[in-house]
């Protein structure tokens, strides 16, 4: 873990220096998220999100085992069986 004191521009602009942005691996256009607190802020990059097409996600969710008919996947759930849910559906 690095520590540097920096200072405020006259524009309220701080510069993070070198040494951390590469240890964090931030560079040029990484965007980064502030949050202030009683004590002062903390800085925190926002995780990249990839962006997918389509055909990168077939059969990212594979079902193992015997096909399931569309009619049993479309048949309402019955909680009646599950004393748990009947429970708490009568609070």
């Amino acid at each position: 873990m690095s520590v540097a004191n920096v200072k405020l521009s006259s524009k309220g602009q701080v510069v993070i220096p070198k040494e951390i942005r590469d240890q964090l691996q931030w560079g040029a256009g990484t965007v980064l998220t502030l949050v202030s607190s009683a004590s002062g802020v903390t800085l925190k990059a926002v995780p990249e999100v990839k962006q997918r097409n389509l055909t990168e996600l077939i059969g990212m969710l594979r079902h193992h085992g015997a096909p399931i008919s569309t009619e049993a996947l479309c048949k309402p759930v019955d909680y009646s069986a599950d004393g748990a849910s009947a429970k708490k559906r009568s609070r």
